[in-house]
């Protein structure tokens, strides 16, 4: 990646022409990204807000949660990572996505590292090209703080750079590496569940690469890492009440009633609507047929890269072991087992992709709602490399003329695969940044709009649906608290029970609803006769009734 080169005294790394590149990609997407987290595109929503209101509570030092509000399985880290800088800014949207710009920053550096020790520095380079693009359903899951997926990936491309320095012997300080590896599982596991087949993955290649040290202080540092990492979730599910652990909590959101779609609808929509949404080749309202191709090509770059691991695998067992040492064709060395973690850790990325693709056609979401519920395969971006590379492979034969009629043929359809997956990609990110980020800015205007009208003129305590409450709370900086409901005026999903109990005790509490929405018209038909029936007045696309009297019909 780098040289050292000596000048007038100074050491100062010298990036070779792959680097370069792959850092100009970087930027190009770390600021394609920072523009849209100015201008809070994609929108936010109420979900990301009970996590700004989390990290403005940890930053007051008013509640210190393990989970978020409501829930008993989706970890706080991102509320945790973002509450210094709202504690010093005030609630703000591009504030609190900030953390996970940075993230994203770093997994581009870490996908480039462990790409470029896997493969090769110019296919490494093609990966970060691929990677710095992206459409709305590809930033949403990178930029919005809704849980998980921006945090793990991070933390499983770490995982396995360690696992390769420890089986080449680059690592200098071995058990406190190991540790630093048990740290980063438990800490992903405790943030979201979704990456537990990349957990598992890397735990195995970790177990193969060291087996020998895990016998003694590494394996129990490995441990005491694990456990810290976990201590959050491990200390809640101990004083949780029957019903409340998170493992009976999760199978409970996992499981619908009513028949489980056939598994050719569930494969259908996780292959041919799933991944290409999570790969940045389709815009957010779906896959035309044209982009479909990814999906159905997926499982057989799998298999096709799980081969060409298993005979990088057998090559490297059978090579002499003074030339495993030297590590020729490799680009990690120093041991044997250094030339054979290689294969190891591709085959990880693989077997870590194929669970995860399983796992996700297992629910009958992947057939009921599959763009809704891409989100869950945005896991999927780690192993991209494994996935492509097969691509690379052909292509590059083809291009130096190694192979015969098939293999050329076979090489230039890999290169029209490549271009293709490039050029379909670049589109739909041009097309969401020039025309598709206008939705969002008029969305956040409205939200916006209301907060401030509210905020100056009241009323302060409010009734209104789940995508409205919290954001509005945060907005306003908890100046206006807001009680959830469902369409038909019951009581909703309140993740907060306070702002429901402040509420509740308003003496003249009013009502926020988006104009034309079922709950205005329910709520118009309850007022009808009443003559404080006329809205107070219409703000950003919402209505604002503010009754004399209270109405709260579920009592």
């Amino acid at each position: 990646m780098s040289h050292p080169e000596q000048h007038r005294g100074r050491w100062r790394p010298r990036l070779d022409r792959p680097a370069l590149v792959a850092l100009l990609f970087g930027l190009v997407g770390v600021g394609y990204r920072l523009v849209l987290t100015l201008y809070t595109v994609p929108a936010s929503n109420s979900d990301e807000a009970t996590f700004g209101l989390a990290a403005l509570h940890i930053g007051q030092g008013r509640e210190h949660p393990v989970f978020l509000y409501g829930q008993h399985y989706m970890g706080m880290l991102e509320s945790y990572l973002a509450a210094p800088l709202l504690a010093v800014a005030g609630p703000s949207w591009p504030v609190l996505r900030l953390p996970m710009l940075a993230l994203y920053a770093v997994f581009l550096y870490l996908v480039y590292r462990l790409t470029r020790r896997l493969y090769s520095p110019w296919f490494a380079v093609l990966v970060v090209g691929l990677l710095a693009l992206g459409p709305e359903r590809v930033v949403r899951d990178q930029l919005t703080v809704v849980g998980g997926r921006p945090e793990v990936k991070p933390a499983v491309l770490l995982m396995l750079l360690i696992t390769v320095g420890l089986a080449a012997g680059t690592v200098r300080h071995r058990r406190l590496t190991v540790a630093l590896f048990g740290l980063l599982v438990g800490l992903a596991a405790w943030s979201d569940w979704l990456i537990l087949p990349y957990l598992a993955v890397a735990a195995v290649a970790l177990v193969w690469a060291v087996r020998r040290e895990l016998l003694g202080w590494s394996g129990l540092l490995l441990v005491a890492g694990f456990v810290a990492g976990t201590a959050p979730m491990i200390v809640d599910n101990l004083r949780a009440g029957p019903g409340e652990d998170s493992l009976t909590v999760f199978r409970e959101v996992s499981t619908k009633a009513g028949p489980l779609p056939p598994w050719t609808d569930r494969i259908r929509g996780g292959l041919l609507e799933g991944v290409p949404l999570a790969h940045g080749l389709c815009p957010v309202d779906g896959c035309g047929r044209w982009q479909q191709w990814f999906g159905v090509l997926y499982p057989v770059l799998l298999v096709a890269a799980a081969a060409l691991a298993l005979l990088a695998y057998r090559r490297a067992v059978s090579m002499p072991r003074d030339r495993q040492a030297a590590g020729p064709g490799t680009r990690v060395a120093g041991t044997p087992r250094g030339a054979r973690v290689g294969p190891v850790v591709q085959l990880a990325l693989v077997v870590g992709a194929a669970l995860t693709l399983l796992s996700y056609v297992r629910s009958p979401l992947a057939a009921t709602s599959p763009l809704a519920n891409a989100r869950y395969l945005s896991v999927l971006q780690l192993s991209l490399p494994a996935v492509l590379w097969p691509l690379w492979v052909a292509a590059l034969a083809c291009w130096r003329g190694t192979v015969g009629v098939l293999g050329r043929l076979a090489g230039a359809l890999a290169t029209a695969v490549l271009a293709a997956l490039a050029a379909t990609t670049l589109v739909v990110t041009v097309l969401f940044a020039t025309t598709g980020a206008a939705a969002s800015r008029t969305e956040e205007r409205q939200a916006r709009e209301l907060a401030a009208a509210l905020r100056a003129d009241g009323p302060h305590e409010v009734y209104g649906d789940y995508w409205t409450c919290n954001r509005l709370i945060f907005n306003t900086d908890e100046t206006v608290v807001c009680g959830v409901l469902d369409g038909d005026l019951s009581p909703g999903q309140n993740r907060y029970r306070p702002y429901w109990r402040q509420v509740g005790r308003a003496a003249r509490p009013g009502y926020v609803v988006e104009i034309d929405s079922p709950m205005d018209r329910r709520l118009r038909r309850l007022l009808a006769d009443r003559p404080d029936a006329a809205p107070v007045r219409e703000v950003g696309g919402y209505r604002v009734y503010h009754p004399d009297t209270p109405v709260r019909p579920w009592r």
